[in-house]
Formats: C-alpha cells, sequence, structure tokens
C-alpha cells in the first residue's frame, strides 16, 4: 500500500512539474502551434512531423516515355497526365480531402489521384476511371537519374490500362513541428471545429472579430478527445488575454483538472468571461494546451464587450443564501410545531385542535376579521341550538326565563 501511495505521488508531482516547466518555457519563448494548412497537400511523417508542401501545388514534373509509351506530367498535388501525339489522358486528379499519406521503406509519402478518364475503364472500381498512385522520394532517385532542379520523375509502371504508378523524387522540406495526432477540441463532443487531428483550424489561429463570441454569452464549454493510449500526455490549460485588464476569465471543468480526453468520454473545459470594461475591438483569448513529447495546442477565441457586466456570482451566491435560509425556516417551523402539539397534549391535556400551537391566536383573528364575539362553544353548548346565534337576535325574556329555571331544577332533589 505505502508503494503504491509512494507511486501515485511520484506520478503526480511529476505531470505537475511538467506542466510547470511547459507553462514557463512557453511563456518565456512563445507558443508556436501547429495551424492546419489552407490547403489538403502536405503529409504527417512517421514521426507525426508536418510536412507542407503548399508552396509546391502545381509544380509540373516530366517523363519523357520510351519509344510506343506517351509521355506523364505530374503536376504536384493537382492532377496526372499521360501526352502523346494521340492527345492527353487525364489519369487522376488530387483531393484534398486528404489522400496524401505516409509510405514506408525509400517511399516517404504516397499520393492518390481519382476520377480520371472514364474511356475503357468503365468497369473501375466505384467508376473512379483512370487512377494514378505518385510514391515520393525525398532526396534523389535510387539510380541517381535527377540532375539538380526541384526533382524529378524515377520511373512509371502501367499496372493496368486503368492504373499508373510513378515514383518522384523531390528535395523534401525540413519537418515542421510535431503533431498531437488523434487531438480534437470543438463546441461538441463529436465535433472538432477549432481543433482537428491536432492542428489548429483557420479562424482559431489567430484573432477574427467574424469570430467573435457576443456580450451576453459568458460561458463557452469547449469539448475534447484523443487517443485513449496517448491521453495521459494533456496537461492543463493555459490562457493569456490582451489586453490582459477588462475581460475577467475562469476555467473550470474536468479539462482544467488535468483530466484525460478520450474519444469515449470527452472532457470539458468551461471558460467564464465577463466584461469588466467595455470597448469597440474584441478581446483575445489565447488557449494553450501542453503535450508532453509534443509542440503545443494553441487556438485563439475573441470576445466582444459592448457594454459592462456584473459578477454572475453575486446573483448566484444570493439564491443560494435564500434556498439555505428557507430550509432553515422550515426545519424551525416543524420542530416548534413538534415540540408545541407534544406540549399541549401531555402537559395542558388538550386534545384536537386544541392541541395545535397558535391555533388560540388564529380563532381569534378570525372572530376579530368576521366581526364574531365568540370563542369556541362550550362543551355544555354543543346541543343547543342557540350557541352560536349572532348577538342581536335576543330572546324573549320568558323563554330565558324558562331556560334559567329549568337549568337550576336539572339534577335537583
Amino acid at each position: 500500500m505505502r508503494s503504491l501511495k509512494k507511486c501515485f505521488g511520484e506520478d503526480v508531482v511529476y505531470h505537475l512539474l511538467i506542466t510547470v516547466v511547459a507553462a514557463v518555457l512557453l511563456q518565456a519563448n512563445g507558443a508556436v502551434s501547429v495551424i492546419l494548412p489552407n490547403t489538403g497537400c502536405y503529409a504527417l511523417d512517421n514521426n507525426s512531423r508536418i510536412h507542407d508542401f503548399s508552396s509546391w501545388i502545381g509544380q509540373p514534373f516530366e517523363y519523357e516515355g520510351n519509344g510506343k509509351d506517351a509521355d506523364l506530367v505530374v503536376r504536384f498535388c493537382k492532377d496526372v497526365e499521360s501526352r502523346s501525339q494521340a492527345g492527353y489522358v487525364d489519369y487522376g486528379r488530387f483531393d484534398k480531402v486528404n489522400y496524401f499519406r505516409t509510405g514506408s521503406g525509400h517511399v516517404s509519402f504516397i499520393q492518390e489521384y481519382f476520377n480520371g478518364d472514364l474511356m475503357n475503364c468503365e468497369q473501375s472500381y466505384d467508376k473512379m476511371g483512370r487512377t494514378a498512385q505518385v510514391n515520393i522520394i525525398c532526396g534523389n532517385c535510387p539510380h541517381g537519374q535527377c540532375k539538380g532542379g526541384l526533382g524529378c520523375i524515377c520511373n512509371v509502371e502501367y499496372e493496368s490500362t486503368c492504373r499508373a504508378v510513378v515514383e518522384l523524387a523531390v528535395p523534401c522540406e525540413k519537418p515542421g513541428l510535431r503533431v498531437f495526432e488523434g487531438f480534437t477540441v470543438g463546441f461538441h463532443p463529436r465535433s472538432w471545429e477549432i481543433v482537428y487531428n491536432g492542428m489548429t483550424q483557420l479562424g482559431y489561429e489567430e484573432a477574427h472579430k467574424e469570430f467573435s463570441f457576443n456580450t451576453a454569452q459568458t460561458r463557452v464549454a469547449l469539448y475534447m478527445t484523443a487517443i485513449a493510449s496517448v491521453s495521459g500526455s494533456v496537461q492543463k490549460p493555459l490562457v493569456k488575454v490582451s489586453p490582459e485588464q477588462g475581460l475577467k476569465v475562469r476555467l473550470s471543468g474536468s479539462a482544467a483538472t488535468g483530466g484525460s480526453p478520450t474519444t469515449l468520454s470527452p472532457t470539458v473545459l468551461l471558460i467564464d468571461w465577463r466584461c469588466n470594461v467595455a470597448r469597440d475591438n474584441p478581446y483575445e483569448v489565447e488557449v494553450t494546451i501542453p503535450i508532453e513529447n509534443y509542440d503545443p495546442i494553441q487556438f485563439t477565441l475573441t470576445k466582444m464587450c459592448e457594454y459592462q457586466q456584473g459578477e454572475g456570482g453575486d446573483a448566484s451566491r444570493g439564491w443560494a443564501i435564500f434556498g439555505v435560509l428557507s430550509c432553515i425556516l422550515l426545519v424551525a417551523s416543524t420542530l416548534f410545531c413538534c415540540g408545541g402539539f407534544i406540549y399541549k397534549t401531555q402537559v395542558q391535556n388538550q386534545r384536537g385542535l386544541d392541541a395545535l400551537p397558535g391555533i388560540t391566536l388564529l380563532s381569534a383573528c378570525l372572530e376579530t376579521v368576521s366581526g364574531v364575539g365568540h370563542g369556541y362553544s362550550r362543551p355544555e353548548d354543543v346541543n343547543n341550538p342557540f350557541a352560536n346565534q349572532a348577538s342581536w337576535e335576543r330572546q324573549p325574556a320568558s323563554t330565558q326565563a324558562a331556560r334559567r329555571t329549568s337549568e337550576v331544577r336539572y339534577g335537583s332533589i
């Protein structure tokens, strides 16, 4: 048991130390997050580092065919064409829905091109027509065919009339930041408007006024998910407000306490913000999520403050005090009624309504309001038909005298 406690304590101290060191480094050097490229022409290598080829889009690479084979041209991240005297034949176009993936062996990356010319390829899979696969090699061809420039096509093979496989060697640039793959942040447990696959989406990489939250929205809930096997790498988020004065921001929720998000159990980061100073331009709230052994996740939210807002906690605190006082009053009233009833029944030997505390005062109030000057009827007056008769309905004197006489004679010897 002691060893378990010791291990648990060391683990907590270790993660706390990681969070503190990450916070110091991020604020000292300025956090650099991975931003999703605005094109689909990028890929992640085997170490999860991003390679952005956006500047290469449309760059042509030509391969001269031998003999009767047609020439082949690859326009990087656009299309693949076969060119001959008979004309051009399209072998597919590059799609943004990421057909750019990591390769294996000497192949660094693989591109897929679909939906080429359909002639004589009507029976192709899913009627995609002619297709091409471009195997990208970072560096030179295996046999050193490239002679300077931006690269060249090493080899072309036709698996069939409808399928071409191209080997393309290019001088890959230095890899970028390391991406925490599988991590998402969104406004719903199954959405990823802010962060997708560890990369900040466009619109949240910096402040955008058109993406601002309005003044009346005082709370925003962000849901985080990650692959379960690496979810423990997610640290406590940090927040930075610009300008520093004027907007009060408070973080809460399971994500704020360092919870590990998974796909089945997302964590929630609640951002409570209130405007202390109104201004025309929105406030910038920069949220940074440190990731152990990866580059941090960072995104920016903007908040409009058209007017000053009071503390929301005052109203909640007032209702809480009211509820507590109401409970105390209810309990005290119950105890008072029970104690009074027991006292009157056990000590004063009263029964029925007479034993209820306050019934005498209530009866007096009702008589005062109704104008009736009599209280409860005495037991001997229960069968008296004139017990509740109003005072102005006086009985004749003979009747009253007869009653008094009968009352005197009752029980006499």
